[in-house]
């Protein structure tokens, strides 16, 4: 037996259904912090498979890093000298703009470092000596000379990257300081900025054989000091053949006999 509310019940979720519109029958749809989660769930699988991809080529390549320039006129010299003695592991260059060239967050096994890694979670060992060089635009009347000094670049405005870079305003006496500081974030942009004529900067040789520019001009610095080349690796996880890549890049470093 029905009854009336019954009755009335029905109808108006009948009257309902006739009323939603016929692409809406049976559709979810997300709320906006489905959206978001879902968004956010897919960007962790992603990096998931990242680490799995680092994981995977760690052990078939040993990666090194480095923030500007691997290490210069050295760098193919090493490849060939790694390759003949260790054809079954290459030896992969990564650039990585970070202050540890990508060993902290994991994207390598070795980092190549031209300043001072304080970090206690990183062993590090040096393995040569570059000289610095100035960079200038080749409009630069600088860059008509042989060399330069170090007061000769104070004129300008000096472009530095203070994360990954080895140039400091302490490189200058206090009372000759640079007339302006300005700030990059990458190699490519301290060249562009330079090329421009908006700065001049410092950095070592390395760099100047490894990324020639158009407008730029590289110059040796005479009164600076040489700059230091180390390589890093994790403590409690060095890599294999660590040894003999000291060895190897040591080598490369060293000068000719005579």
């Amino acid at each position: 037996m029905r009854t009336d509310g019954g009755t009335d019940l029905r109808a108006g979720r009948a009257g309902d259904h006739r009323r939603q519109p016929a692409g809406q029958r049976g559709h979810v749809a997300l709320t906006a912090t489905g959206v978001r989660v879902l968004a956010r769930a897919r960007s962790v699988l992603d990096e998931v498979a990242a680490l799995h991809r680092v994981v995977e080529q760690s052990r078939t390549e040993l990666r090194v890093g480095y923030a500007w320039a691997a290490l210069g006129r050295h760098t193919r010299r090493l490849q060939r000298a790694w390759a003949a003695t260790h054809p079954r592991l290459p030896l992969v260059f990564i650039q990585s703009a970070t202050a540890s060239a990508g060993l902290a967050e994991g994207a390598v096994d070795v980092a190549v470092v031209r300043r001072p890694l304080h970090d206690p979670r990183f062993d590090t060992a040096q393995v040569g000596v570059e000289a610095r060089y100035a960079a200038v635009a080749t409009d630069n009347r600088l860059a008509r000379r042989r060399a330069v000094r170090l007061a000769d670049l104070a004129r300008y405005p000096v472009a530095i990257d203070d994360r990954t870079g080895t140039t400091t305003p302490d490189m200058w006496p206090a009372d000759a300081a640079p007339t302006a500081i300005r700030i990059t974030h990458s190699v490519d942009e301290w060249l562009t900025l330079i090329a421009a004529g908006q700065a001049v900067g410092v950095t070592s040789e390395a760099t100047a054989n490894q990324n020639p520019r158009p407008g730029v001009a590289y110059r040796p610095l005479r009164d600076a000091r040489p700059l230091p080349v180390w390589l890093a690796w994790w403590h409690d996880d060095p890599p294999a053949y660590l040894t003999d890549l000291l060895d190897l890049v040591r080598e490369t470093y060293r000068p000719p006999a005579g």
